[in-house]
């Protein structure tokens, strides 16, 4: 008997001392987790700046697609990853002050979106070994973000969502087959928009178009650009990802709405907004990629060797309504083409 009760005061004793080790072990991860934005103890954590250049749709579509791109790679916000998220309200000054500050803030990775904000990061980067990957940029080559894009060859990669503009172009004779000169606003300091144009330029004629040209400096004369071109016989307007006249697009589309002309979007959002259709490419999925490349490098990939991934998919959207309103039907050839509205999700 004697024997029995000394064995339950070992086994108690044990039993005891196993409880005090594990509640000292469980403040200690605890202290741990509060300390690194709640990633377990042992596990490492990042942290990343990520800047967005204006709010509009497919921006905010490209973060949305950042944040679960991240996830699917493990890095989960609150957890093991700190993110850092700014908007520069479309103003290049407070881009390149954001961006230093990040940099200022030794940020693990910065994020880029939309080609100001990429270039801004770019910038304040360069001297640091902190890389930079960018999306929604579409030539991420003539701004001098990378030397190529199968071999970046600097501290930056990332997704480029050129337009697929001959698709565009050929979506536009089908739906106005009496169309003679598409007009464009675009933003004289924006690499894209002139590389974007040069590009229209060399495909319109393929197509019987002209195109007539007004260019921006800032937001305050999208308005004059639109009714430049409108005076200069344009029979529809025909938008870039440019962020000037997509930040300003009620503006475009009244003018055009005036006019009675159709305004092409160049993606899903503007089309929900009014602009009649669109070769649109998906910017959540783009931003999904982002993030799992944002992973590779945080995990030790060089940024330099990732190559740049580029949107090869379209899909033709329109707007019912707006086209209603036009007086016109869907074209042979689109009758597949997806509906959408303002209330679509």
């Amino acid at each position: 008997m004697k024997n029995r009760k000394r064995m339950t005061a070992v086994i108690l004793a044990a039993i005891t001392a196993v409880s005090l080790t594990a509640c000292s072990g469980s403040a200690g991860q605890s202290a741990a987790s509060s300390s690194d934005g709640g990633a377990s103890a042992g596990e490492e954590s990042y942290k990343i700046g990520v800047l967005q250049y204006a709010t509009h749709g497919s921006l905010d579509n490209c973060y949305e697609g950042l944040l679960l791109g991240l996830e699917e790679e493990g890095l989960i916000e609150g957890q093991n990853l700190e993110v850092e998220f700014q908007n520069a309200q479309n103003d290049t000054g407070n881009s390149d002050m954001i961006a230093k500050n990040m940099v200022a803030e030794q940020v693990d990775l910065f994020v880029g979106i939309a080609t100001p904000a990429a270039m801004s990061g770019y910038s304040a980067a360069k001297d640091t070994d902190i890389p930079v990957v960018f999306t929604a940029v579409s030539d991420p080559v003539s701004t001098g973000l990378v030397q190529s894009l199968e071999t970046p060859g600097t501290n930056c990669t990332g997704t480029s969502d050129v337009l697929p503009l001959e698709e565009q172009v050929k979506m536009i004779r089908a739906f106005l087959p009496d169309a003679d000169t598409i007009g464009i606003i675009y933003t004289t300091s924006e690499p894209n928009s002139i590389s974007q144009l040069e590009t229209l330029k060399s495909i319109a004629p393929e197509y019987g178009f002209t195109i007539t040209e007004a260019g921006v400096t800032n937001s305050s004369e999208v308005a004059a650009a639109a009714a430049t071109v409108i005076a200069q016989g344009a029979d529809c307007i025909n938008n870039f990802t440019d962020n000037n006249v997509v930040d300003n697009l009620s503006i475009v589309l009244q003018a055009a709405n005036e006019a009675g002309i159709p305004v092409f979007g160049s993606e899903i959002e503007q089309v929900k907004n009014g602009c009649l259709a669109s070769q649109s490419i998906d910017y959540v999925a783009l931003g999904e990629e982002t993030g799992r490349m944002a992973a590779r490098v945080l995990r030790g990939e060089s940024a330099s060797e990732i190559p740049v991934f580029t949107v090869e998919d379209c899909v033709p959207v329109y707007n019912e309504e707006v086209l209603a309103s036009l007086g016109l039907t869907l074209p042979e050839g689109f009758e597949d083409a997806q509906e959408v509205s303002a209330d679509a999700e």
